[in-house]
């Protein structure tokens, strides 16, 4: 290895190496293996770096991050759901013990493995019987279930419609929002479903699905539409086709569904309405304040039930 001549400059990186380029910002000599193209001339490898810090990230209209891939967060709701789905049907559909764990239910029961329950049965004789077993609910400290119900589904319709519609929706807002945004808009709206159905349902049933979630995904992209001019009367027929189902199938919850549906409105207006100046700082504390309302409901359904 040859040593270059006094008072020949040397890459600050290697300095066995001579050369008379310098880096445009730091204006360090630099060899040409450290060399990185810059608007004008070269930079060195730490210059470029810093200068990448210092480039502001692209944003939606709405404060997110702008991604190149805006299925991502829903692909990923997507899976957990049915992987869920899967585990649930390969363990006994009703009567799977991970359906008894996830499925949000007001009160526990008194079940048997076939998925059978038996009404006004409390907990001390139901564990008296051979063959039942009790089931928590949200009321017993099962508070899970309001999370864990709307990644829940039996009958592989439900879980179709809901991952169609969510295929289909999500996307869509995850631009618009940013992945952060969207997935808080996502799980808050399904909260919202899970306390209505906790507030409303018949204490001795079982609700489950991402329904209250879907809802709630499509009443933030009326409020989208309707904040940017945009033309959402065929978004409301959608709406209203779902709302008329809603009662005319049997086994669907107009609980969580009315209650996801509000809960999106609610979440997608602070989303959408926080000032520019001070966007990020208000959406936080609006959804902040949303979650607040909704732990408080919850708290406040388990006192009257206990």
């Amino acid at each position: 290895m040859s040593t270059p001549p006094v008072g020949v400059p040397t890459c600050y990186r290697h300095s066995d190496r001579e050369t008379w380029i310098r880096c445009q910002r730091c204006e360090r000599p630099i060899c040409p293996d450290c060399m990185r193209d810059a608007a004008v001339g070269f930079q060195c490898p730490e210059c470029v770096a810093e200068g990448r810090k210092s480039v502001r990230q692209a944003r939606t209209a709405y404060g997110g991050q702008v991604t190149g891939n805006p299925g991502a967060v829903s692909i990923a709701l997507i899976g957990i759901n049915v992987v869920v789905w899967v585990a649930i049907m390969a363990s006994g559909r009703y009567g799977s013990r991970l359906y008894e764990l996830f499925a949000l239910a007001v009160r526990g029961a008194c079940r048997e493995s076939d998925g059978s329950y038996y009404p006004f049965v409390d907990q001390a004789s139901c564990e008296a019987g051979t063959t039942a077993h009790w089931a928590a609910g949200v009321s017993d400290g099962a508070f899970w279930q309001l999370l864990t119900s709307m990644f829940t589904h039996v009958e592989p319709w439900h879980l179709g419609f809901n991952m169609l519609a969510l295929w289909v929706l999500g996307p869509q807002l995850e631009a618009i929002l940013g992945r952060g945004r969207y997935l808080a808009l996502y799980l808050l709206s399904g909260l919202a479903g899970s306390v209505a159905v906790y507030w409303l349902s018949p204490e001795q049933t079982t609700t489950v699905g991402a329904s209250g979630a879907v809802f709630g995904l499509m009443g933030a992209l009326v409020v989208v539409g309707l904040k940017v001019g945009g033309n959402v009367q065929g978004l409301l027929v959608w709406i209203g086709i779902n709302v008329l189902l809603t009662f005319t199938i049997s086994n669907v919850s107009w609980q969580g569904h009315f209650g996801g549906l509000l809960g999106g409105i609610v979440i997608a207006a602070v989303l959408v309405l926080a000032p520019k100046e001070r966007r990020t700082p208000v959406q936080v504390a609006g959804l902040s304040a949303v979650g607040v309302v909704l732990v408080a409901a919850t708290v406040l359904r388990t006192l009257t039930l206990t």
